[in-house]
Order: C-alpha cells, then sequence, then structure tokens
C-alpha cells in the first residue's frame, strides 16, 4: 500500500474520477480508446480511479471484456429502478451485486495484473486521510479495496469494508479526481469540468471550480448527471451516456491529432502519443478523409452507420466540425 502525490516517472497516467451509474460513460471512453488508441492504453504506466472510476480503471487493466461490463451496470440500474425508494430500499445491496460481478468478471491473474499498475483511491475512516493502493495479494484483496472505494455510507450500508483490516470508505469523498493536477494525467469524469475527456456544453472556465480534488461546472446538465450517478436513470439514457463518452474521445483524439498536424512537434506531455493518434485516425483507422467527412451532411453519415452502433468514427468527427 502507497500514498503517493506526484508521478515520479513522468510517464502517463490515466485517472478515472468517481462516477456512480455514470460508469457507463467511462467504459464508453475506453471503447473508444481501445478501437482507436490503444496505444494510449498501453503505455499508460499508471491507471487510477476512486469509487465507480476504479471499476472503469480495473476492467482496463484486467482486460474486463466492456460488452459485458456495461450491461451489467445496465441491469444493476434496472434493479434499482424496481422500486419507488429505488437504491436506497434497504434490500437492495449495490456493493453485494458489484461483488459478485467482479468474481464473475475478473480473470483468476487479476491480482497480478492489477499490482503496481491499478491504483485504487480510499478514503481511510479513522483520519479522514486519501491513499492509494496499488499492490494486491489475491483477487480477494483486490475485490476488497474496491468495495472500499465505492462504499458510500447509509447509501451502501451503515458498515465500512476494510482492506487488511483497515476501515475504508469512498474515495471520492477525499479525492474525487485521482492525482488531479498532475502533469502527464489524462483524466476522465462523466461531468463536465476542467478534465481531458468529458461532456462539454460550454465553454470549460464557465462557472467552474474545484471540489474533492476534481474540477466541477455548476449548471443544471451537471446536477442532472450527479443525480444519474446516485438514482440511475432509465437502460436507454445510460446507453446514451456510453455513446456520449465514446463521442467524447473521438473529440480527445481529434482535437489532439489536428494539434500535432499544425505545429509538427512533440513539446509536451501529449505529444508523442498524438502523433501515434494521428497517423492511426488519419491514416488506418478512417475510411474517408477530413475534407470528405466535412462534405458529408448528417443523412448521408446516418445512412452509413451500422444498425445498433451509437456512434461511427466519421459521425463524430462530423459532429466536431459543425
Amino acid at each position: 500500500m502507497a500514498e503517493e502525490d506526484a508521478d515520479p516517472t513522468g510517464s502517463v497516467t490515466l485517472s478515472f474520477s468517481g462516477s456512480g451509474y455514470l460508469v457507463v460513460y467511462q467504459i464508453g471512453v475506453i471503447q473508444a480508446l481501445q478501437d482507436l488508441a490503444p496505444e494510449i492504453l498501453k503505455s499508460a504506466s499508471r491507471v487510477c480511479g476512486a469509487s465507480a472510476g476504479s471499476l472503469a480503471a480495473t476492467a482496463l487493466v484486467c482486460g474486463v471484456n466492456l460488452e459485458d461490463f456495461q450491461n451489467f451496470v445496465t441491469e444493476a440500474g434496472k434493479k434499482a429502478r424496481e422500486s419507488t425508494c429505488g437504491p436506497l430500499l434497504p434490500t437492495f445491496n449495490l456493493l453485494h451485486i458489484v461483488q459478485k460481478g467482479l468474481n464473475r468478471f475478473l480473470p483468476a491473474n487479476a491480482h497480478q495484473l492489477a499490482s503496481g499498475r491499478l491504483h485504487i483511491a480510499l478514503t481511510r475512516l479513522s483520519d479522514w486521510k486519501n491513499v492509494l493502493v496499488s499492490d494486491y495479494r489475491s483477487n480477494e484483496e483486490l475485490i476488497q479495496a474496491l468495495m472500499c472505494s465505492c462504499f458510500v455510507p447509509f447509501y451502501c450500508g451503515f458498515v465500512p469494508p476494510s482492506f487488511r483490516g483497515v476501515r475504508y470508505v469512498d474515495g471520492g469523498f477525499t479525492s474525487m479526481q485521482p492525482l488531479f493536477g498532475l502533469k502527464s494525467l489524462i483524466t476522465i469524469s462523466p461531468y463536465t469540468g476542467e478534465h481531458d475527456i468529458c461532456p462539454r456544453e460550454c465553454p470549460v472556465s464557465y462557472n467552474c471550480f474545484e471540489v474533492l480534488n476534481t474540477s466541477f461546472q455548476v449548471s443544471i446538465e451537471n446536477l442532472s448527471r450527479l443525480t444519474y450517478s446516485l438514482f440511475p436513470p432509465e437502460p436507454m439514457v445510460l446507453k446514451d451516456f456510453h455513446c456520449q463518452g465514446y463521442k467524447d474521445a473521438v473529440l480527445f483524439l481529434h482535437n489532439n491529432t489536428v494539434a500535432v498536424g499544425l505545429h509538427q512537434k512533440k513539446s509536451d506531455m501529449m505529444g508523442s502519443l498524438t502523433h501515434i493518434i494521428a497517423v492511426r485516425l488519419l491514416s488506418e483507422t478512417l475510411t474517408l478523409k477530413k475534407s470528405e467527412i466535412t462534405g458529408l451532411n448528417k443523412k448521408q453519415i446516418h445512412r452509413q452507420q451500422p444498425e445498433g452502433s451509437c456512434v461511427s468514427i466519421p459521425s463524430a468527427l462530423t459532429e466536431v466540425n459543425t
């Protein structure tokens, strides 16, 4: 177990914020990065997560099937909506549901894959201090750390879980976005703020403030997202959030690709990675040139999109340019 406040190596780190049921947004982001820029995921020496974001980070590091994970979250949301009290119903045990899912999805060597790379944010109950754990002796220990990071008092129960004999609660209480502000960090959040990948309705600096070691924009949309995090919406709405995560990740890759194309240099943390992204996006992944894409109208693009898919790369880029 280690407490970390800085990146000692300068290598790329991915940080998943607390997200609740909107972890489906982060699943969409991971899916887009896997499809378009797997080099970013492979090159990330550290993957951090707080609360439900730790589940997304675990899925990435341990190679969990993302479609199965998304369906699991959607089914958990359906169960939570079965009564008027929703997830606050005493018989609804969210942590038990998550624990059963982890036991089903995680590979037998998950703790070995996670040790040294997966950093889970916890809040120590005794002194309310944030702790990042990154070594796990077994799958059981890994799951215990995840349960601690996701435990919201009263919402998830009354007795906090423990990790190696110490009781912890939700890591988001003290660090909603692990290592926020660290250089060489890619932040991923379902809430609008000063993050690398997040929804954007208006300029990022508008009504934006820092709280719980993260950036949050005060808006009706963001407050609605907070509500959805604890009280899940209908499955179709969760699916829309998943698609939005995919689109926002494409936007992030596209913007960084354009930056490299304009400046032809790699002077910052994203330099070498965006070069890889540029090659993949413009030479391998996209079947249409950007000039051709911008000439298509939305109806034409919709006809090209496979049935049942939430987003295609041409449509995502067209939305960026319109």
